[in-house]
C-alpha cells in the first residue's frame, strides 16, 4: 500500500488482502458475497472553470454512480466534468488502477463522499494497490482531511 494511504490510514481501519484480479467491485462482489451498499468505489474527477482545473475524487456506494454531469460538475462549479484520465489519475494519485482510496490522496483534491457512504457503519474501498482493500467506517471517509460530506449518487443503470 502507499506511503500516503498508510501513514493516513484512520483509526480502526483495517487491510483486507484479495486476489488482484478481483479488485474491480462486481468481480469481488460476486466472488465473495460482498453487498452493493457495504463497497464503495472511489472515482476521479477533473473539470475546468477560468483555466483552472478543478480535480474531485468523489466515494459512492457499488450500488450507485457519482453523478457526474449533474451533482459533480455543480459542486465543482464547472461546465463539464469527466472523469480524470486513468493514466493522470494513477501517477498523481501515487496509486494503482482499480484500487484508488480517498484515503491519503493530494491535498490538492476534493474529497466528495456521498451521504449514503458517510452514513454506512463500515464500507469497503480501495487500498491504493489492487491485491487490498480497506475496511473503514463511513464516518472516517467523511472526516478526512478536506472531505465534503454531500449528495452526488445516482442508482446505477
Amino acid at each position: 500500500m502507499p506511503a500516503a494511504v498508510r501513514d493516513a490510514l484512520p483509526a480502526g481501519a483495517w487491510v483486507a488482502d484479495i486476489d488482484p484480479d478481483l479488485a474491480d467491485t462486481a468481480a469481488l462482489v460476486e466472488a465473495a458475497g460482498v453487498p452493493l451498499d457495504a463497497s464503495a468505489n472511489c472515482v476521479v474527477v477533473a473539470g475546468k472553470r477560468e483555466g483552472e482545473e478543478r480535480i474531485a475524487a468523489c466515494v459512492v456506494l457499488a450500488g450507485t454512480r457519482a453523478d457526474v454531469n449533474g451533482a459533480v460538475k455543480r459542486l465543482l462549479e464547472v461546465r463539464k466534468a469527466s472523469f480524470l484520465a486513468m493514466n493522470r489519475a494513477v501517477e498523481e494519485s501515487g496509486m494503482e488502477h482499480g484500487g484508488i482510496t480517498p484515503v491519503g490522496l493530494p491535498a490538492g483534491w476534493r474529497v466528495l463522499v456521498d451521504r449514503r457512504v458517510a452514513d454506512t457503519d463500515w464500507v469497503l474501498v480501495g487500498s491504493g494497490v489492487r491485491r487490498s482493500k480497506l475496511v473503514v467506517r463511513g464516518s472516517d471517509l467523511a472526516a478526512l482531511p478536506g472531505a465534503e460530506v454531500v449528495d452526488i449518487a445516482q442508482a446505477a443503470s
